[in-house]
């Protein structure tokens, strides 16, 4: 495939975006380091399957409520876009961000606009050509390891981050191995790859045509005014569309299309060309505007309507899901406990006149916090012994098991099945109430 070599863009639209870029970047930097009850507000160790989500543990027992966060994830994503099209592809997407607003923005500093970049590639290989391309491509490496190391904080966290850097790498060598893995990739990506990332791996512009409709919004050429096309002559009677072929959408296209084709797969809706046509526009005297933010349905029936059947349909599905999804984080126990009866076990008759039945128990801790927990048997006169001297300290998302004893009096008992309630407590914190079944003999 061909180099791209589209030109510095420059306009309203492009100083929006760099205004929205500082803040996407500080934000991405800074989030690493906000902590809420003292755990990171955002945490994705897919590693060990512990997500946090805005101060909300997601440990290895909750995959439905990560599973229905995904799900309801993936709806808000087709809701948006059925509304506002590939608006999150030119502004937010982090390939496009670093990309279009960093990488380029030193190509453009070192090696200049369009033109001299090609002169340049053509160049032969001398003084100058090693010096620009390779002050280019050292960059492009410390920026991409400042990436992997950005990656890393997202999926491990700051603290483990910060040992990988203070302590020996002999000590962490699989981590480290991965830092610079990644910086392999984030550099193949932003030197090689580029805007291919965008128009042949992410899946996202394929799904366009599912996703989209005629009332999206899109960057979009209204054909209506600009058709047909035609060159601009002084002193002649214009008969020809407002368009006059000057090709400026497409030099600034970091993708390289002609938007004037029509809605595509590999436009990202970055604004570039909307500037380039409008700088034309107000220098040849036309009214702005000919690209510009729009819908299909507003270009050939010049109406609007972002609210349609199929986005209030998209939008009720989208709030049932939050609605439950909330509920479940409302209601979730911070401990799990299963209380099976021990395999092939039958009850004993003690000779104190109580009975006794054999568990086996595992306590998970679903916080990312340290739980110190204690089983309280609500049955008046029955008790707990513990075979052995089990800790039931639970690290972060650890869990606990063992085996114990429920002893109830028999005279407390007046059925071959009762249903016992237990209770989990920290401190006197009830975390969580769960039974099981005890068997005595039958009167």
């Amino acid at each position: 495939m061909n180099k791209l070599h589209p030109q510095k863009p420059t306009g309203q639209w492009h100083n929006r975006r760099v205004v929205f870029t500082v803040i996407v970047l500080t934000l991405l930097f800074v989030t690493p380091f906000i902590r809420l009850n003292g755990q990171p507000l955002l945490l994705f160790n897919v590693l060990e399957r512990k997500f946090i989500i805005f101060g909300i543990f997601i440990g290895p027992q909750d995959y439905w409520l990560f599973g229905l966060t995904m799900l309801s994830f993936m709806v808000f994503v087709v809701l948006f876009t059925t509304v506002f099209g590939r608006l999150w592809c030119g502004w937010a997407c982090p390939q496009t961000v670093f990309m279009e607003m960093v990488f380029r923005k030193i190509e453009y500093a070192i090696e200049g606009d369009t033109g001299k970049q090609k002169l340049l590639d053509k160049a032969p290989w001398n003084a100058d050509k090693i010096m620009k391309k390779g002050l280019k491509y050292s960059i492009f490496l410390i920026v991409s390891f400042l990436i992997a190391n950005l990656l890393l904080s997202y999926v491990l966290g700051v603290d483990a981050l910060a040992k990988i850097i203070r302590e020996p790498i002999a000590d962490h060598v699989p981590l480290f191995t991965g830092i610079v893995a990644f910086t392999g990739i984030f550099y193949f990506n932003f030197a090689w790859l580029r805007e291919k990332a965008c128009t042949v791996v992410c899946p996202y512009g394929r799904l366009q045509s599912v996703l989209l409709d005629r009332n999206s919004i899109v960057v979009a050429y209204d054909h209506k005014r600009g058709e047909p096309r035609g060159k601009l002559h002084k002193d002649h009677a214009r008969t020809e569309g407002d368009c006059i072929n000057c090709f400026q959408c497409v030099t600034v296209c970091p993708t390289g299309i002609d938007i004037r084709n029509g809605n595509q797969m590999e436009c990202v809706n970055c604004t570039a060309c909307i500037d380039a046509c409008d700088h034309i526009m107000d220098k040849i005297g036309f009214d702005k505007g000919l690209i510009r933010y729009t819908s299909e349905n507003a270009i050939v029936k010049k109406t609007t309507k972002l609210i349609t059947a199929r986005v209030i349909g998209y939008s009720v599905v989208l709030l049932l899901l939050w609605s439950g999804l909330g509920f479940m984080i409302a209601t979730r126990n911070d401990t799990q406990t299963t209380l099976f009866r021990a395999p092939g076990s039958q009850y004993i008759e003690n000779k104190d006149g109580t009975i006794s039945n054999l568990y086996t128990f595992k306590i998970f801790n679903k916080t990312n916090q340290t739980i110190r927990p204690t089983i309280h048997l609500a049955t008046p006169g029955g008790k707990l012994l513990f075979a052995g001297s089990p800790d039931l300290t639970l690290e972060a998302a650890g869990m606990s098991e063992g085996t114990v004893f429920i002893i109830i009096p028999k005279s407390a008992l007046n059925r071959r099945k009762t249903t016992l309630t237990l209770s989990v407590y920290q401190g006197t914190e009830k975390l969580e109430d769960f039974k099981t079944t005890f068997m005595a003999p039958e009167e």
